[in-house]
Order: C-alpha cells, then sequence, then structure tokens
C-alpha cells in the first residue's frame, strides 16, 4: 500500500493511504527517491493562507482536493521509472508531482533527469525553473548593477544566474547575516540591508517582506525596475509610492513561473524551461540550498516546525528511501 501526505489546510497533515490503478498505456509508475518542501508555498499551504481568489492559480499539476484543505500538494518530485515506454523505464525523472511513496502519470509529465545531477539535487528544478524565468522577465543588461533582495531558495538562485553576466555587479541582500554563507558557496557578494549598495539597474525582490520591498525601491537609480518575485498569500501590503518613486520614475513588475517569460514565450516551451534548469542543476553550488533532510514517515512531525519559520531553514529533502520496508 502506498503512502501520501495531506495537507489539513489547519496548521497540520497526515499520511493517508493509496491505492494505485493498473498503469496504462503511455504512463509511468514512479517510485519516489526524493522530494522537496518549498518552503515559501507549502508552508503557505500548510497554515491555510491560500487567498479565495488565487485557490485556481494555485493549483498543483497533480493535486487532490481544494485549498483551503485537505489537500495532498507538492510539486518536487524525483524518483526512478518502474515501469513504462522503454525509453524511460528505470530512469531517474523530475516530476511535479505531490509527496507520496509512488504514483502513476502520463509519460509526458516526467522529465529524465541529466546523468551528471545527482537525484537527491534535482528536487531544486522546480526553484532553479521558477528563477530561470524571473532572469528572463529582468532581461539584464550587460554591466548592470543588481541587488537580489532576499536570500532564500528562489532570490539565491537568481543571484546565482545573475552573477554569471559579464561585467554585472550582483549582490544577494538578506537581514541575516548567516545567509553570507549560503552567497559565498553561489559566489555571489553578500550584504546586510543597511550596507547594500546603491543606484541600481536593477533590483530582483525574493524576500516576501513589506520591509524588503520598501529597501529595493530605495536601491534604484533613476529609471530603475524592481522585479517582484515574493508572494505574500493572504497577506495586504504597504508599497511605498511616495517620495522618489515618481521623481525618479521607478517601475515594479511581477514575475511569476506559472507562465513562460513573455521575452521567451514565442521560442521556449515549458518542458524547455524545465529542461533547462535541469542542466543547471550540474553545478554543485546548488547544493547550499538543501538545509535540512527528513524521512517521509516524520513529515507530519517536521512540517509544523518549518511552517513555524525554524531558523536557518531553505530547502527541506525528504527521503523515500527506507519506506520500502515498512
Amino acid at each position: 500500500m502506498e503512502r501520501a501526505f495531506w495537507f489539513s489546510g489547519s496548521g497540520d497533515g497526515e499520511l493517508r493511504p493509496v491505492t494505485l490503478p493498473p498503469v496504462g498505456d503511455d504512463e509511468v509508475l514512479v517510485r519516489t527517491l526524493y522530494t522537496g518542501v518549498s518552503r515559501g508555498t507549502e508552508t503557505l499551504v500548510f497554515r491555510g493562507q491560500v487567498p479565495p481568489s488565487q485557490r485556481a492559480a494555485m493549483r498543483a499539476p497533480f493535486q487532490e482536493g481544494d485549498f483551503p484543505g485537505p489537500v495532498k500538494y507538492g510539486y518536487l518530485n524525483v524518483g526512478v521509472v518502474e515501469r513504462g515506454p522503454d525509453d524511460l523505464a528505470g530512469q531517474v525523472v523530475f516530476c511535479l508531482y505531490p509527496h507520496q511513496t509512488r504514483y502513476i502519470v502520463p509519460a509526458s509529465a516526467v522529465t529524465p533527469v541529466p546523468r551528471e545531477v545527482p537525484p537527491e539535487r534535482a528536487i531544486l528544478a522546480g526553484t532553479i525553473e521558477t528563477a530561470v524565468n524571473a532572469v528572463w522577465d529582468a532581461s539584464p543588461k550587460l554591466g548592470d548593477r543588481i541587488a537580489v533582495v532576499g536570500a532564500g531558495m528562489v532570490g539565491s538562485s537568481v543571484a546565482k544566474l545573475l552573477a554569471g553576466f559579464p561585467g554585472a555587479r550582483v549582490q544577494l541582500i538578506d537581514v541575516d547575516p548567516a545567509r553570507a554563507k549560503i552567497a559565498e558557496a553561489l559566489g555571489v557578494d553578500f550584504s546586510t540591508p543597511e550596507d547594500a549598495l546603491g543606484e541600481c539597474d536593477l533590483v530582483v525582490h525574493a524576500s516576501a517582506s513589506e520591509a524588503g520591498l520598501a529597501r529595493s525601491l530605495e536601491l534604484l537609480a533613476p529609471e530603475g525596475e524592481v522585479i517582484e518575485l515574493s508572494w505574500y498569500g493572504d497577506r495586504r501590503i504597504s508599497v511605498p509610492l511616495g517620495e522618489n518613486f515618481h521623481s525618479r520614475r521607478l517601475s515594479i513588475r511581477s514575475s511569476q513561473v506559472g507562465m513562460v517569460s513573455p521575452s521567451r514565450r514565442l521560442n521556449r516551451t515549458y518542458a524547455d524551461r524545465l529542461a533547462l534548469a535541469l542542466r543547471l542543476l550540474a553545478d554543485p553550488g546548488f547544493e547550499v540550498l538543501v538545509s535540512g533532510e527528513c524521512q517521509f514517515r516524520e513529515l507530519p512531525d517536521v512540517l509544523p516546525r518549518l511552517a513555524a519559520n525554524e531558523p536557518g531553514t531553505l530547502c527541506l529533502r525528504v527521503t523515500y528511501q527506507m519506506e520500502e520496508t515498512r
């Protein structure tokens, strides 16, 4: 009997039994090796804080149940194909599937993980895909002065990708000085908000805080732009549009992974974007984003601590190897 984790929508969750149907034509049976908990989104789901207006947009591809809960939710799953088409059988694959020991999906829903990418790191594919889309949206220029505010999973990933632009000055900014170690591992300069370099052409905001957005605007040069990556759930956020906002002709523009960036939409598909994210994960530097690990059966006890903002946690990796004997 397989098992899946369900969010109650009121601050707890449980493991439920799952009975799988027969594997159909053009489908795959996948045994999960690892899943990742996307801290920002999944803790909002855990607390039941998905706004009614966003419940349709926030549905995961293979979600069961409806918000606020109970829901089977998640989208960072790496497993091995136990049954399916010959070209996929035995392959390690990534799928936008919730936390479940085994599952059946259309073969088109899985993406092979490149051999040079360890399966345990491939759970970050969804995060790197978000970062890729953000960089496409941001459209940085040669030599730009750039700040990324918020050194969480997404912000740190964006900073690493942007640091590769020739001549760019990139700073990763966070209120927690301990995040400097993450920036160092990613090869990015770090600063706290009060010491950050200003006159930026571009600021990517990913702190999900009102103070972070205000500081992002303060860091801009005239005609500068903030790319807003944060998602606030049902919280109301005050945006400081007085003072220099108009006189300096500043801009705020949203970026969201649900659609391929307009700058690439004509010649890139969702599958292309995900495949690129997986290739980028060959860089071992991204491993620093995985800051905790638990076994699948421990999720009901671990997620409440994560939702309570347990210090230092970025991506929680959930392991399934021991589930076969249980």
